[in-house]
């Protein structure tokens, strides 16, 4: 890929965990890279890697759940970087709870972040990619889409996730926009350190538990998530849309 031909990606939540390692892996892809996180700050350390090893990229700091920000956030990748055609609607919180005990506040927050975000970071560049009659759109559910205990706001926003997404391919399809989920199941990052915590165990023993549930006897890495990423991103995937991938490490309904 030329740097006249160069396409754009935009990463949320790209400062740590899962975002970052899709920042990078599109930076190594060939692609410049908006590393976007609540704190601009954070995503320096993200950004500083992709520029030491040859690419492009640009820390953007935003509240994907605010309308107004992330309408200046996505004008500005546009201006500093060039329009964006590649979305990864990464970001994400977790207020784990039982029913009982969760709050609206709890809800909403988690509704705010994962399901209105990406439907404003959606609306924000699809206009671009509509123009530059390609785009590819990849937005991260996760396996609490089937249900888990504890999370029902975080559940029903993955599951919400693979709607918004299945509906964005039938819209944008004609326009040369694919759009795909990916599903993780357990993933070392800092989120999960914090479930370990929030149950009240180690988070290498909730490591050891979840390698012996899954069929490759491992927990996956943002690495792995990036990799299905990569593809879902690429020029080749053009007929790849509307489709929700598990990527956990075993077969999942």
């Amino acid at each position: 890929m030329t740097i006249d031909h160069q396409r754009i990606a935009v990463v949320t939540g790209a400062a740590r965990g899962i975002g970052a390692g899709v920042a990078r892996r599109l930076a190594d892809d060939g692609m410049a890279v908006a590393v976007l996180d609540l704190d601009e700050s954070a995503c320096a350390g993200v950004v500083e890697e992709i520029v030491a090893s040859g690419g492009r990229a640009l820390a953007v700091g935003a509240d994907v759940s605010d309308p107004g920000q992330v309408e200046a956030a996505v004008a500005r990748i546009a201006d500093e970087l060039g329009a964006p055609t590649v979305l990864v609607n990464n970001a994400g919180i977790i207020r784990d709870n039982l029913i009982f005990k969760m709050s609206v506040e709890d809800w909403d927050s988690v509704m705010a972040v994962h399901l209105r975000g990406a439907f404003l970071m959606t609306r924000a560049c699809q206009a671009y990619m509509t123009q530059e009659r390609f785009g590819r759109i990849v937005n991260l559910s996760s396996t609490s889409a089937q249900g888990n205990r504890g999370q029902a706001n975080y559940s029903a926003a993955k599951a919400g996730m693979q709607g918004l997404t299945k509906t964005l391919a039938i819209e944008l399809g004609k326009f040369g926009v694919t759009a795909n989920a990916i599903a993780p199941g357990f993933i070392e990052t800092e989120m999960t350190a914090e479930t370990a915590a929030r149950i009240g165990i180690a988070f290498d023993d909730l490591k050891k538990m979840a390698s012996e549930q899954a069929a490759v006897a491992r927990t996956g890495t943002p690495r792995d998530i990036a990799h299905a990423v990569s593809f879902f991103a690429s020029e080749g995937a053009g007929f790849t849309t509307g489709q929700v991938l598990y990527v956990a490490g075993g077969p999942c309904d």
